[in-house]
C-alpha cells in the first residue's frame, strides 16, 4: 500500500529535528500549490501521526514539502544572520506510482541540506 512519509535530522546537533514545522503541498499543473497538511515534527523528527499521505490520499502528481529550517534553528538558540542562509527548504518531488512507498528524509544544518528517496 502506498504512503508518503518524511524524517528530518539536524546534522548540526546530531539529533532529530524535533519541533520543526513542515507543510505538504499539492502542486497543480499551473504551478500553484495547495496545502494538504501542516505538522510539527515529534521527538524522533517524524510526523507523530504516521504517514503524511496514506493509501487513500496518495495521488500521482507533483508535490512539495516545505521545511521551516531557520525558525527551527532559532528556536534551538542558534544565532543566524539576517537573512539566514537557509530559511525555508522547499522540496519539489513527483509521485509516479500512487501504490508506491515514498519516504523523503531531510538532513539539514543552518548552512546546508541533502535529501533522497528513502525506503
Amino acid at each position: 500500500m502506498g504512503h508518503l512519509s518524511t524524517h528530518v535530522l539536524d546534522t548540526a546537533h546530531g539529533c532529530p529535528a524535533a519541533g520543526m514545522r513542515v507543510t505538504l503541498q499539492r502542486v497543480q499543473p499551473d504551478g500553484r500549490a495547495q496545502a494538504v497538511v501542516a505538522i510539527t515534527l515529534d521527538a524522533d523528527g517524524r510526523n507523530a501521526g504516521g504517514a503524511l499521505l496514506d493509501a487513500q490520499a496518495m495521488a500521482v502528481g507533483r508535490w512539495r514539502l516545505v521545511f521551516e529550517v531557520a525558525a527551527y534553528f532559532r528556536a534551538r538558540g542558534v544565532a543566524l544572520p539576517e537573512p539566514p542562509f537557509i530559511d525555508v527548504v522547499s522540496l519539489d518531488f513527483g509521485i509516479a506510482d500512487a501504490a508506491g512507498r515514498y519516504h523523503v528524509p531531510l538532513l539539514v544544518s543552518p548552512y546546508g541540506y541533502s535529501t533522497y528517496r528513502g525506503s
